[in-house]
């Protein structure tokens, strides 16, 4: 009688060993298809972050282009409503009859543009922003310095200010774009006047530190300065090229319409509320521009700048 209970012994430990290597077996199978399965969703999830991440590189899909910077144009225009902003101002021969948005490319020669951004960089070199934005206006003589202004005229050392020379040629560029304001929108040019603020500007990447630094917000020129009827703008950076982002977006409603600035270009607008824009923030680079700004309120205009 013990032989078969040594036998069932026997066959119930060689059974129990079967047993155990096909459970071990079946956790590494397990194992390798946890694991097999955790590579696929970290894949997946590595897939849809890359898609993720470069839909938030590209322009938003809502914005068009209207003025790319790889294309010369001698003259595009899109033309908008007028807002009622004029209704009640007297300036017959000088408030906007018809409202749009113009971008010419052969106004400015490069060589004027070139000169003005070496004018721009010598001034700025002598203060700037601790914010993304600086300015410089030759007028008045304000320079961003820090978080504050100060007058560029009582800083510049002896025998390094601005010479006659920088004043004709901001003159000599200030008044071609006065002219194709009053061309283009039919107006007299002697009933249209410079106005403040006419300023130099610098943007970069660095974070804003004041309300001055944050130009990214929507706006409309006319309530903003008050004097303003027509805004110009002449770049002297090129998009994609000196810069990235930065791009001037006018906005209407939902939709979204793009200047991208390139060296020598000039766009100018009437400054109501029909032509609501903003600069895009800046994402590479620096992006200089001046801003030329008209009025038709005599009493709002000011001289042009002069040796001092």
């Amino acid at each position: 009688m013990k032989q078969p209970v040594r036998e069932r012994k026997s066959r119930g430990t060689g059974s129990n060993k079967v047993s155990q290597k096909g459970k071990t077996k079946r956790r590494e199978e397990d194992g390798k298809t946890s694991r097999g399965y955790i590579l696929a969703v970290l894949s997946v999830i590595g897939i849809c972050l890359g898609i993720y991440l470069t839909f938030l590189s590209q322009p938003s899909s809502k914005i068009s282009t209207f003025a790319p910077a790889a294309q010369l144009s001698s003259q595009l225009t899109y033309s908008v409503n007028c807002s009622g902003d004029y209704k009640k101002e007297t300036f017959e021969e000088c408030k906007p009859k018809k409202c749009a948005r113009v971008v010419m490319d052969n106004l400015v020669t490069e060589e004027e543009a070139l000169y003005l951004l070496s004018l721009a960089k010598k001034g700025l070199s002598y203060g700037g922003s601790t914010g993304g934005a600086s300015i410089l206006d030759l007028h008045s003589g304000a320079l961003s310095m820090g978080e504050k202004f100060v007058n560029i005229y009582k800083i510049l050392p002896d025998g390094d200010g601005f010479k006659e020379e920088d004043f004709a040629m901001y003159r000599r560029v200030k008044n071609k774009i006065h002219q194709a304001i009053s061309e283009y929108f039919g107006i007299s040019k002697s009933s249209v006047y410079l106005t403040k603020p006419t300023f130099f500007s610098r943007m970069n990447t660095t974070e804003a530190k004041t309300a001055h630094d944050e130009y990214w917000h929507k706006h409309i020129d006319k309530i903003t300065y008050g004097s303003f009827h027509y805004t110009s703008l002449l770049y002297l950076t090129t998009y994609g090229a000196d810069f990235t982002g930065g791009r001037f977006i006018f906005v209407d409603g939902e939709k979204e319409t793009a200047i991208e600035p390139r060296l020598g270009r000039v766009s100018f607008f009437t400054s109501g509320s029909e032509n609501i824009h903003y600069v895009e923030k800046l994402e590479t680079g620096v992006r200089y521009a001046i801003t030329i700004s008209f009025t038709c309120d005599p009493k709002m205009s000011i001289s042009d700048p002069e040796v001092r």
